[in-house]
C-alpha cells in the first residue's frame, strides 16, 4: 500500500462512491481523485423509475460533506477522456492531467437507444440521469398518454409510477412476454396482471413498424397508438469506450478477472460496466446491472486494489416494487433446470431454481411489502453454500429455510 499515493476513479455512481469510501475504511492514506460526469452531486439511480406518486427528488448518496471529511476530490462536471497506460494519466474534458498509480473504471452503463427501420430515433426518450428523470415527470401530468417501448424492469417500473400519477400508459413488448429473460413466466404473469389492474395497456408480442413525428406509433398488425411522450426502455449498452480507446479487454463490457482486474494490472473495473467470471455459475463471464452489484462490487474493488481481495464471489441479487408487490431474486434463474415452489401464503411465493445436481442456483420471489425478503436471504445463503436441498423441504412451509440453512452448514 505504501506504493500507492493516488487511486483515481472514473464515475461517480454507486459504485464509484462506494469504492472510494471503501478505500479509507480500509486505511488508504493517498489520494483519491473521484471523476464525476455530471453537474449534480452523486445521487442514487433506482429512485429515478420509483418515484411513487409524490414529485422526483434528487436523493444522493451522500452527503458532499462526508467526501470532504474523507479528503476525496469530487471531479464535478468532468468526463474522463482518454487514459494514457505509458505514462499513467487520465485526460479529463476540461484539459486536466491526472495522475494514478491505480486507476478504477466505474463508467456504468447507458440506455440502448431505439432504432426504428435502421436508424435511431432523438424523438425517443430514455431513462438513466436525474436530467432525463426531471423532464419526463414534469410532462406526466393526469390524462397525459404515454408510451413506454420495452416491457422490462425500468419501463414496468415507469409504468407503476405513471399510473399513480394518473398517466394514460401503455407498454409495447416485441417478445412473448414481459420480463423475459429476468423473471420465471409464473411471477411475470403476477407482474402483467397487477399492472393490468392498475389500467396499464399492453400490446405484448408487437413489434413496431413506425414512428411518425406526431408521436403515432405504428404496430406490427397495423394498430396505432397516439401518444403525448415515448420513453425507450430497450436494456443499456456498458460505456466500455474509454477502456476499448485505452487497448483495454473487451468482453460484454470491460474484461476483468476474479479480483475485477483489466488486462492491464494497474486498471480496475466495477460495477454496470464490466464483465467477470463467477465462480457459482462454472465460471461463466456476467455483467450485473444492480443497485446492490455496484455497491458491492465498489466496497470489493478497494481491497482489490490494495492486494487484501479474495476472488470476487457475491451472489447476484436485484429487486424491484410494483404497486403493493415487491419482486426479489438471488442467484442466476437460466442456470437452473428444475423449479420448486414454496407458497408463503395466499400472496407470497418464492420459486427456487435447481441445476440438474441439484444444487441451489437462484431463488426469485414475490409478494406484498416484505413478505419475502427473509426467506429470500436464507435462500441467498443456500447458494453461497451450493447447497443441495431436498425439494420437498424447500416446498413445505413447515420446514424453515433457516432449518434447511443449518443442515446445509452441518
Amino acid at each position: 500500500m505504501s506504493d500507492l499515493h493516488r487511486i483515481v476513479i472514473v464515475g461517480a455512481g454507486e459504485c464509484g462512491v462506494r469504492a472510494a469510501l471503501a478505500l479509507r475504511e480500509d486505511g488508504y492514506n493517498g489520494a483519491i481523485d473521484l471523476i464525476n460526469g455530471e453537474v449534480a452531486d452523486p445521487y442514487e439511480r433506482p429512485p429515478l423509475s420509483k418515484p411513487g406518486p409524490d414529485e422526483l427528488v434528487l436523493k444522493p448518496i451522500m452527503g458532499l460533506d462526508r467526501l470532504v471529511s474523507e479528503s476525496i476530490t469530487l471531479h464535478r462536471d468532468q468526463r474522463a477522456v482518454q487514459i494514457d497506460r505509458h505514462t499513467k494519466t487520465v485526460a479529463l474534458s476540461n484539459g486536466d492531467r491526472l495522475s494514478y498509480d491505480r486507476l478504477v473504471l466505474a463508467t456504468g452503463a447507458r440506455p440502448r437507444k431505439l432504432t426504428v427501420d435502421g436508424l435511431e430515433r432523438s424523438d425517443v426518450r430514455v431513462l438513466r440521469t436525474f436530467t432525463d428523470a426531471k423532464a419526463l415527470y414534469e410532462e406526466l401530468k393526469p390524462g397525459c398518454r404515454l408510451t413506454i417501448i420495452g416491457g422490462g424492469f425500468i419501463g414496468l417500473e415507469l409504468a407503476a409510477a405513471a399510473r399513480q400519477r394518473d398517466v394514460v400508459t401503455t407498454v409495447i413488448e416485441a417478445a412473448p412476454r414481459l420480463l423475459g429473460r429476468a423473471v420465471p413466466a409464473t411471477i411475470a404473469a403476477r407482474i402483467e396482471a397487477r399492472h393490468r389492474a392498475a389500467g396499464v395497456i399492453f400490446h405484448i408480442g408487437k413489434s413496431i413498424s413506425s414512428i411518425k413525428s406526431s408521436r403515432v406509433i405504428t404496430l406490427s398488425g397495423g394498430v396505432e397508438i397516439s401518444s403525448d411522450v415515448i420513453v425507450a426502455g430497450i436494456g443499456s449498452v456498458p460505456n466500455v469506450e474509454l477502456a476499448e480507446a485505452a487497448g483495454l479487454l473487451i468482453d460484454n463490457g470491460i474484461a476483468v478477472d476474479e479480483h475485477l482486474r483489466t488486462s492491464d494490472p494497474d486498471i480496475f473495473a466495477a460495477g454496470d460496466c464490466c464483465s467477470f467470471p463467477h465462480p457459482l455459475d462454472g465460471q461463466k463471464r456476467m455483467r450485473l446491472e444492480s443497485w446492490r452489484a455496484a455497491q458491492e462490487q465498489g466496497a470489493y474493488v478497494a481491497r482489490a486494489v490494495l492486494g487484501e481481495a479474495e476472488p470476487y464471489s457475491a451472489v447476484p441479487w436485484f429487486w424491484s416494487d410494483h404497486y403493493d408487490l415487491s419482486l426479489q431474486i438471488a442467484g442466476m434463474p437460466s442456470e437452473g433446470t428444475k423449479t420448486v415452489t414454496r407458497s408463503i401464503d395466499d400472496e407470497s411465493e418464492i420459486l427456487f431454481h435447481l441445476d440438474e445436481a441439484g444444487r441451489l442456483v437462484a431463488a426469485s420471489g414475490i409478494g406484498p411489502g416484505n413478505r419475502i425478503a427473509r426467506d429470500i436471504r436464507l435462500s441467498e445463503m443456500l447458494i453461497e453454500k451450493r447447497a443441495h436441498p431436498s425439494e420437498s423441504a424447500l416446498a413445505d412451509t413447515s420446514v424453515t429455510l433457516k432449518s434447511i440453512l443449518s443442515s446445509a452448514s452441518s
